[in-house]
């Protein structure tokens, strides 16, 4: 019989819902049933796509033994990490506190009034390699609470000061280039020079760490930062953790070469992924990161897209049980879609060996030789390879969607798809191509109405017409830096309005005004053990780094200096905690980067039909320009609605009738407007040297 998670709507909760485990969602509920039946509670914390809480659940949850032992002294709760990220944030903190280490699926043992005495991951059902049996713990667990009640409580108790946060230190200062130069260095330092990213395997993409060695590359070209982001770019777009044949990233390498992934695909990946390559493309202007860019947005547009136009969050690394299996190939089902020939230059083009790179002579596809070098070895043209390889990769492609897939995450989150609505936006600028900022546009516009209240605050996350759970301050700020991308590709005025209401409801809902900067949760959420603020930017950005820039953004784009005073307040917050070790908050530094300047506001005036104003904003968009804001005024309604958002734009005017003009202002002071794009191409490039690295 299916028990409570079949009322659910999260999809790894309906993993569950046919366990014999009697299992409870996260609520009131559970806690009172713990309380009047004086047990104490299970947490298990997971998500769709993770295959260690699929092998947890095979040996475990779906056991009658295991659960019988479960159900007899203890409330099970299940929770969905990505819905409930406060939840998970705090319980993972709990579990690095006791065992130094955490993942999931997360396992925590708590009393009735959620206070945690006992944490670990993944538990087997029967102890094997010195790990701890799950059946075990039950029962020792169980003998614990029912005769050593004191020592339980009272470890609870010590657990939950233990997570109190401390205030952060007064006296914060202004940031300088400093610490922008200590982070490049730790980066440097931790840097593998022959397959690039950073430290020994597992490797994790991190994208924010290579897009703020742009920013410095931008300073200090002398440096070496360009090199580490395009040894890394090209070590991953050629090795097993992009998916050569359907295209997108998987989650991490397990080795330094980036050849074997843990094989889930997520969005946000793909999202951040894309705007490192981007943004690549822009400081080089090469083909090859804008085919990347362009590879992971055919395959979120194919695969990830929801009818509405809302991104999907995940695909499992799973099918049939096995970790891979979708994704790798042998000689002989190559061969058989492509035929002799083809197939053994495919082969050996992305190194499908008779004995494998991967587990059971099966081997994952990667690029194991340039282009160049290849087409040398097979007497043709590079463009022939590249027209043959890609033509079979489509064959390939057709033959695997044969083939049973693992399951897609399909719930939409707020914040994931604020993440991806920047990324194609950014990516319309970049490669000049409105098709992407329609996607875009479909996906802000499902957002703004699906995901957000009357009120205007925002939910976490749509499933099968359901949107659920108050919006936490990610969901906010990536929402935020969404539109204000979408704005700058579409100059549709209704995105940067919205823009600015959704930061307002943030700063209403999540600001400390004692401390300063944003609080995960809103003043009125649920209240759980400790009210903490995020800010080390893990696989994805924190929410406090990208407001920081959100704001500072905004306070320039309109001329509002309160929204730039909030980031200074917020950058003094966290001053200490970031210039002890800034490599850990990379994408906050994207926010110093910005502050420390020099900044532009550039608008452009004109009828974006005319053929002059196009080429003006496609010498913007294309350019690398980290530190501008842009902004289009032509006379009409939308001219109105900017100019109560910018006042200052009123007193702009067209150089001549008719005639294209482009502002270009820092510190709120413009220059004369320029009329020809030769003037205004001159005017763009701009030293952002400091006069030291270290000053």
């Amino acid at each position: 019989m299916p028990n409570r998670l079949s009322r659910e709507k999260s999809p790894y909760l309906l993993q569950h819902a046919n366990n014999p485990v009697d299992w409870y969602p996260w609520g009131d509920e559970a806690f009172q049933k713990a309380a009047e039946e004086d047990k104490p509670i299970f947490l298990s914390i997971g998500y769709a796509t993770c295959h260690w809480c699929h092998v947890m659940e095979r040996e475990s949850f779906e056991d009658q033994e295991v659960a019988d032992l479960l159900n007899r002294y203890f409330i099970s709760i299940k929770v969905d990490r990505e819905e409930r990220p406060d939840v998970d944030h705090l319980y993972m903190t709990v579990c690095q506190v006791l065992t130094g280490s955490g993942g999931w699926p997360l396992s925590i043992f708590m009393t009735s009034d959620r206070k945690p005495f006992f944490a670990g991951s993944y538990f087997p059902k029967s102890a094997r390699l010195g790990i701890t049996g799950f059946m075990d713990l039950i029962l020792q667990l169980a003998h614990v609470w029912r005769h050593q009640r004191d020592k339980v409580r009272q470890a609870g108790d010590e657990i939950t000061r233990m997570l109190q946060p401390q205030s952060p230190p007064g006296g914060g200062s202004s940031f300088g280039p400093r610490v922008l130069g200590k982070a490049y260095e730790q980066l440097r330092m931790s840097f593998e020079d022959r397959w690039g990213g950073f430290g020994k395997a597992p490797k994790f993409p991190t994208p924010h760490h290579l897009t703020l060695l742009l920013r410095w590359h931008a300073r200090h070209p002398q440096s070496e930062a360009l090199l580490m982001v395009e040894k890394t770019l090209a070590a991953m777009h050629h090795g097993g953790i992009f998916d050569q044949v359907g295209f997108g990233f998987h989650r991490y390498a397990v080795d330094e070469k980036w050849l074997v992934p843990h094989f889930e695909k997520m969005l946000y990946d793909q999202a951040m992924l894309a705007m490192a390559y981007t943004e690549a493309f822009q400081v080089t202007g090469k083909p090859a990161y804008e085919k990347a860019s362009r590879k992971i947005f055919a395959y979120v547009l194919r695969d990830m897209t929801d009818p509405q136009g809302g991104f999907y969050s995940a695909e499992d690394a799973d099918s049939e049980g096995v970790e891979g299996l979708f994704y790798v190939w042998t000689q002989e089902e190559v061969k058989q879609v492509l035929g002799e020939e083809e197939g053994q230059l495919y082969c050996q083009f992305y190194d499908i060996s008779p004995e494998g790179n991967f587990e059971e002579h099966r081997s994952i596809a990667h690029i194991s030789r340039s282009i160049a070098e290849a087409s040398r070895q097979y007497d043709m043209t590079a463009e022939a390879l590249e027209t043959l390889l890609t033509a079979a990769n489509r064959k390939l492609f057709a033959a695997r969607e044969q083939r049973i897939h693992p399951l897609k995450d399909d719930k939409i989150l707020t914040s994931w798809n604020g993440l991806m609505i920047a990324a194609l936006a950014k990516g319309a600028q970049a490669f000049r191509d409105p098709r992407l900022s329609q996607a875009a546009a479909r996906a802000a516009d499902f957002v703004l109405t699906a995901l957000r209240r009357d009120s205007g605050r925002l939910f976490r996350r749509y499933r099968q017409g359901e949107a659920a759970y108050p919006g936490y301050a990610d969901d906010y700020a990536f929402v935020v830096w969404g539109l204000l991308e979408l704005y700058e590709a579409t100059f549709a005025i209704r995105y940067l309005e919205d823009a600015a209401r959704i930061q307002e409801t943030m700063l209403d809902l999540f600001w400390d005004e004692q401390d300063g900067g944003f609080f995960y949760t809103a003043h009125d959420s649920e209240k759980l053990l400790v009210r903490d603020k995020e800010l080390y930017d893990g696989a994805i950005p924190s929410s406090n780094s990208v407001a920081a820039l959100n704001l500072l953004r905004l306070g320039r784009m309109t001329g509002n200096t309160a929204w730039e005073e909030r980031a200074d307040r917020l950058f003094r917050t966290f001053f200490h905690l970031v210039s002890d070790y800034p490599s850990a908050y990379t994408h906050f530094l994207h926010a110093v980067d910005f502050a420390l300047g020099p900044c532009r506001e550039i608008i452009i005036t004109g009828d974006l039909r005319q053929e002059t104003t196009q080429q003006m904003v496609e010498a913007v968009h294309t350019a690398f320009l980290p530190n501008r804001v842009l902004l289009h005024w032509a006379p009409g309604e939308e001219a109105g609605r900017l100019a109560a958002l910018a006042p200052f734009v009123r007193d702009l005017q067209t150089a001549a009738t008719g005639q294209t003009a482009v502002y270009l202002c820092e510190n709120f002071a413009c220059r004369n407007p320029m009329t020809s794009i030769d003037e205004l191409k001159e005017a763009l490039p701009l030293s952002l040297a400091f006069s030291s690295p270290t000053a």
